[in-house]
């Protein structure tokens, strides 16, 4: 696979996760966040292993058990740590708390462990998205600042910084479609218990049912194996700051589907969000063509 359908993989998998808050607007209210998050993890993972376990595509041999625990336990808290910021200091600073400070985390975290300093374009693009981010939002009403939550989200975004790179030592070894199988149906197991702890009224009601295996297939399946595929071949930085997509689709659903209204500032924030986009994506394709030049 070319490095550039690898960036395109990862950019249209952050496009199925910004569809993720527009379908949960048609889920029964009752249900809490964390069940949400747990049963999509436990739709997406369990339904793909034993799709793999019956087709006999997995190979547990020389596995990568101890990258995959990393991951899985990455992605649980992770769960945790942003529905429960979200909850403390709503859905807008919740969101771009998280999202917004992964790329920062991700190039920083291989600035220090693998000792591979930023580009200059990985730091143009991250700027720019960045800066989209906070003027997307800019526009909401009735935001709670509250520092509790600020610091869930910031730990939210670091987990998904940590978890893009282990997913890459993963990813090293085995096919995407298992890893992501793997990692998420461990995931899935540790946050099981949220099941029995938190309010699933309507969760089993044809609308929730819906949903949730929307969010299970679609949103995590899916969207997981297509950022893991090209994950591979490209760096877990570039990976991550193509993820600030999912704001970007969020907030153009959030027009179109749920009827909320964006300002100036916001649409300027769109407009960056995509010029970061498009400075990472195109300027892999560059360096594609360079490679087959030289």
């Amino acid at each position: 696979m070319s490095q550039r359908i690898s960036y395109l993989f990862v950019l249209v998998g952050a496009i199925l996760w910004g569809t993720t808050g527009t379908a949960q607007t048609f889920m029964p209210q009752t249900i809490h966040p964390l069940a949400v998050g747990a049963s999509r993890l436990a739709i997406g993972g369990f339904s793909l292993l034993v799709i793999l376990l019956i087709m006999r595509k997995i190979d547990f041999r020389n596995w990568p058990w101890k990258s995959t625990l990393y991951a899985a336990i990455s992605m649980a808290i992770f769960q945790y740590l942003f529905f429960s910021s979200v909850r403390l200091t709503g859905v807008a600073i919740g969101t771009v708390v998280t999202i917004g400070s992964a790329p920062v985390f991700s190039g920083i975290i291989e600035w220090l462990l693998l000792k591979r300093r930023p580009t200059r374009v990985w730091i143009m693009a991250t700027a720019l998205a960045i800066i989209g981010c906070a003027l997307l939002f800019l526009n909401k009403d009735g935001i709670v600042v509250n520092p509790v939550g600020i610091a869930m989200s910031l730990g939210a975004g670091l987990l998904f910084a940590f978890y893009t790179l282990v997913n890459k030592d993963v990813l090293d070894k085995v096919d995407a479609v298992p890893a992501v199988a793997v990692i998420f149906s461990m995931s899935a197991i540790m946050l099981l218990p949220f099941l029995f702890l938190f309010e699933t009224e309507g969760l089993m009601t044809g609308r929730g049912i819906s949903v949730v295996l929307y969010l299970g297939i679609v949103t995590t399946s899916v969207a997981y194996i297509l950022f893991s595929a090209g994950l591979k071949r490209i760096p877990s930085s570039s990976a991550v700051t193509l993820s600030l997509a999912e704001p970007l689709t969020a907030a153009i659903l959030s027009v179109i589907v749920v009827g909320e209204r964006l300002n100036g500032t916001s649409w300027a924030g769109i407009a960056m969000l995509l010029g970061g986009i498009l400075v990472l994506t195109l300027s892999g394709r560059k360096m594609k063509k360079s490679n087959l030049l030289t």
